[in-house]
């Protein structure tokens, strides 16, 4: 009910302020403006020689413009100097081939992204030295290929038992085996 109340209040007060602009209408008619009913020809390539900055563009880029009388007008236009004015926002704009050395200012400021890059080079100096002291203190095992290699072109004699037993065969098999498998096949082959 309210909604009806509402739209009756609304649709009486256009009426009275349509009623109140048909009084008014009469008074403005009394003097009739005249109007420019003639159509204007196109532009030509002369009117655009005599344009200026502050000239008005519109009938240059109407519908029936001469294309060459259109590129004109604009080529016209965007020679102005407001035109020509940098935002900023081209980011091609610099030439990027020219270097420019980083100041050591700005290295250090990067000195922190070298733990991140390489954690290896923050480690204290005693251990890093423990750890390859270790390494240098192992030596290296025989290479499984030098003992495939011994255990192939060794001759097996017939009088020696340990040459003939089954538990050498299987561990000559193993050491080729291994010697065909390369250590990334290897991690696949085992679970960790």
């Amino acid at each position: 009910m309210e909604a009806e109340s509402f739209f009756a209040r609304w649709s009486k007060r256009n009426a009275e302020a349509a009623d109140e602009k048909k009084q008014a209408a009469p008074a403005e008619d009394a003097q009739p403006v005249p109007v420019d009913d003639a159509p204007r020809p196109p532009p030509t390539l002369e009117e655009v020689a005599a344009l200026t900055p502050e000239s008005d563009f519109k009938p240059f880029v109407a519908r029936g413009v001469d294309e060459n009388v259109r590129r004109s007008a604009m080529k016209k236009l965007f020679a102005d100097p407001q035109f020509n004015v940098m935002d900023g926002l081209d980011v091609y704009i610099d030439d990027y081939s020219k270097f420019q050395p980083m100041t050591p200012q700005i290295l250090a400021s990067l000195n922190h992204a070298q733990a991140l890059l390489d954690p290896l080079s923050q480690v204290e100096n005693p251990l890093m030295r423990l750890l390859q002291q270790a390494v240098e203190d192992t030596e290296p095992a025989p290479s499984m290929e030098a003992a495939a290699q011994a255990a192939v072109t060794a001759p097996a004699s017939p009088s020696d038992p340990a040459s003939t037993s089954g538990a050498d065969t299987d561990q000559a098999a193993q050491q080729r085996q291994d010697l065909n498998t390369t250590p990334n096949q290897a991690s696949h082959d085992h679970p960790i």
